[in-house]
């Protein structure tokens, strides 16, 4: 009894604490401004470091803003998907660990965390990021599968793009483990683009890029956008119960690829250097 009162003074205390966030963020837009100082198509402060995980084939930590991702890549030999017996397999799993926030709490993966790890897994798949015919070991028998394992440390909103950026620059660091599974020499695994995601929010009209928590929080529309190195697009996922216009969505997808080719040129073009 009292933990289901507990939830329901918690669930009123969030809604008026929502209402009150979102007139503050719309009357700050209204004059041009966001809560950290942004202008409306400025990405937060990024960081990048690679090889942080030892015992990983690749890794890679991302700080955007104040959120934080951790990514591992395993690769391990097994069975190649029926309908596509001479490519290697991409699995990707994230993971919103209680310490990042206390809105997550432990146990199996909630809605909001397959959802993120699918749009990821997406940009990585539909881009050709990866060429998995190289990942055949044996046609039909044997394959190597690449898991792509993202843990949220902290989130300060917008961990959608920290985990794609933290995807691919992991991947870019991956090596093949071949001598030490007895098949063969060690080799970088075979990158071939590097899709980066840009979120953009819709609040009153006024769309915005790498939306902080406050803003995701009460923003009427969501869109993130993954690009390839030519600006091409392997990947469209919007949420929320808003509506964009054509000119909207077009101004969406511009300022995602420009934004995303600025990142990439920052944190990815000389990883592999």
């Amino acid at each position: 009894m009292k933990r289901r009162l507990l939830r329901e003074v918690r669930s009123v205390s969030n809604e008026v604490m929502s209402v009150l966030k979102r007139d503050y963020i719309y009357n700050l837009m209204l004059k041009g401004k966001r809560t950290d100082g942004r202008s409306f198509d400025q990405v937060r402060d990024s960081e990048v470091k690679t090889n942080v995980i030892d015992k990983a084939e690749g890794s890679a930590w991302v700080k955007l803003g104040e959120t934080e991702v951790l990514v591992g890549v395993k690769l391990q030999a097994g069975s190649p998907f029926p309908d596509s017996k001479g490519e290697g397999v991409i699995i990707t799993s994230l993971e919103l660990n209680p310490i990042a926030s206390p809105d997550f709490e432990a146990g199996p993966p909630r809605e909001n965390a397959i959802e993120m790890a699918r749009v990821t897994d997406r940009g990585v798949r539909e881009s050709g990021a990866i060429d998995l015919s190289k990942l055949c070991i044996t046609e039909g028998e044997e394959v190597w599968i690449v898991f792509i394992d993202i843990h949220v440390l902290n989130n300060a909103g917008n961990i959608q793009d920290a985990s794609s950026m933290g995807a691919i620059a992991a991947l870019l660091t991956t090596t093949i483990p071949a001598e030490r599974a007895g098949k063969g020499e060690d080799t970088p695994l075979p990158v071939k683009d590097m899709p980066l995601s840009v979120t953009v929010i819709n609040i009153g009209g006024s769309l915005m890029v790498d939306p902080g928590l406050d803003e995701e929080t009460v923003c009427d529309t969501k869109i993130t956008v993954i690009s390839n190195q030519d600006g091409s697009i392997s990947g469209m996922q919007k949420s929320g119960d808003g509506a964009l216009t054509d000119e909207q969505l077009l101004k969406a997808v511009e300022m995602a690829c420009e934004k995303a080719a600025q990142l990439r040129e920052v944190h990815l073009s000389n990883i592999r250097d």
